[in-house]
């Protein structure tokens, strides 16, 4: 018990919450951690080049404007004041350059396809459509249904799904993540929940893990029968919700985890039964220690990195949201799941971190089963990258297998 509540006070000091519309029970899990806000201005400084430093002032109600990339404007033609506004404060690749304006422009992840209701071989047979699950804050989610067994009447297994990107790049509409999702929903049997959650920078961390959070809940109790006077019928009709996975890569796969023992956390403090996860796929996840085992340069960048993503200047490597085996994070015998896929690629500077976490998983004492998919040669999620190759339609039966084994625990 005395773990349970150092577990809750951790998510109460570090989280807020997003509360959407759903059924009692998920009301009373969503209560379990307040709302905290932060409104101190905070300076963080940033290494451009060996030579130059710049410090960026940054306030949590701060307004940034978007914009995909595109050519730049020639500053010899601009006003000195216009040049200026439009100076690189921070530029973080391959993901986005942050001007002192306050414009964020993306470099990468900007090539989105739009849902479709088509259930032909364009899609492999899988409809999709976009669903607002939250206006107040513009979370939504992509749902995908597997035409074939949602005709019949059967109860799928529901993925909730996270994208990657670093937090800062790609969205639930981008066309590598729509493109994995039809053909692992064509082959899994399962309805994919993918979470279009708020960026950093426009939304420091923990917006991720707060909508996150929120698309979990909503789509539990959507596959309950009730979120409101709307109901969602892909979910409410074809979702168990009794085989609920959370999955994601990279960034997506932290939030993955994140949310896991936020689940955890919120059933020890009302003493209801945890969301049942049953299982938990983390894809070549961005998680991070304060072993300084990868040299000073890579250290300092994720440092630095960790710093705009949440605001802080004070943000350390060994933060459990991104270092979940530190001595700071929830212990991960709380993890509450029964099983556990984590993917590494041999050439993935991350992929250290990752075998790290499995590793520390298994010595945890926690009580479930754990595998470790570790691709020799490969670069950073190369099955979204080059899917038609071997070697990532060999990663998609594991993951395809890891789903429809569900059916073997109770």
């Amino acid at each position: 018990m005395r773990r349970a509540w150092w577990h809750l006070a951790w998510w109460s000091q570090r989280t807020s919450l997003v509360r959407p519309t759903f059924p009692a029970t998920f009301h009373a899990i969503a209560r379990a951690v307040p709302y905290v806000r932060r409104s101190v201005a905070q300076t963080i400084s940033f290494s451009l080049s060996k030579r130059e430093r710049v410090e960026v002032e940054i306030h949590p109600t701060q307004t940034f404007t978007e914009s995909v990339s595109a050519p730049l404007r020639d500053s010899n033609r601009m006003a000195s004041r216009d040049a200026t506004a439009e100076d690189v404060a921070v530029e973080l690749q391959p993901f986005i350059r942050l001007y002192k304006s306050g414009r964020v422009e993306r470099l990468i992840g900007n090539d989105t396809v739009p849902a479709s209701l088509d259930d032909g071989t364009s899609t492999g047979g899988v409809a999709s459509k976009d669903v607002t699950v939250d206006p107040a804050t513009n979370l939504s989610v992509r749902l995908y249904l597997p035409t074939a067994d949602g005709a019949a009447g059967e109860k799928l297994p529901i993925v909730v799904y996270f994208h990657g990107g670093g937090f800062m790049v790609e969205s639930a509409g981008s066309a590598k993540y729509h493109r994995y999702l039809n053909a692992f929903v064509a082959r899994a049997g399962a309805i994919a929940v993918s979470v279009d959650y708020r960026r950093v920078p426009e939304h420091r961390l923990p917006a991720a893990y707060d909508d996150s959070w929120a698309a979990l809940t909503w789509a539990v109790g959507a596959a309950c029968g009730g979120t409101g006077s709307e109901p969602e019928p892909w979910l409410a009709e074809h979702g168990d919700p009794f085989r609920v996975f959370l999955a994601g890569d990279s960034a997506g796969a932290n939030i993955a985890h994140n949310v896991a023992m936020r689940a955890a956390a919120a059933a020890a403090a009302e003493g209801l039964p945890a969301i049942r996860i049953r299982g938990v796929l983390l894809m070549h996840p961005y998680f991070w220690d304060a072993s300084d085992a990868m040299g000073p340069e890579l250290e300092e960048r994720i440092r630095r990195e960790w710093q705009l993503m949440t605001g802080r200047p004070d943000a350390r490597v060994d933060d459990p949201w991104l270092s979940p085996t530190s001595a700071r994070a929830p212990p991960l015998a709380l993890l509450p799941t029964q099983r556990v896929l984590v993917a590494v690629a041999g050439e993935d500077f991350l992929a250290p971190k990752g075998r790290a976490y499995y590793t520390a998983l298994l010595d945890s004492g926690w009580p479930g089963d754990a595998e470790l998919v570790d691709t020799p040669g490969e670069q950073h999620v190369f099955y979204l990258d080059q899917p038609g190759r071997v070697v990532a339609e060999k990663l998609m039966d594991r993951v395809v297998a890891f789903i429809s084994r569900a059916g073997w625990y109770t």
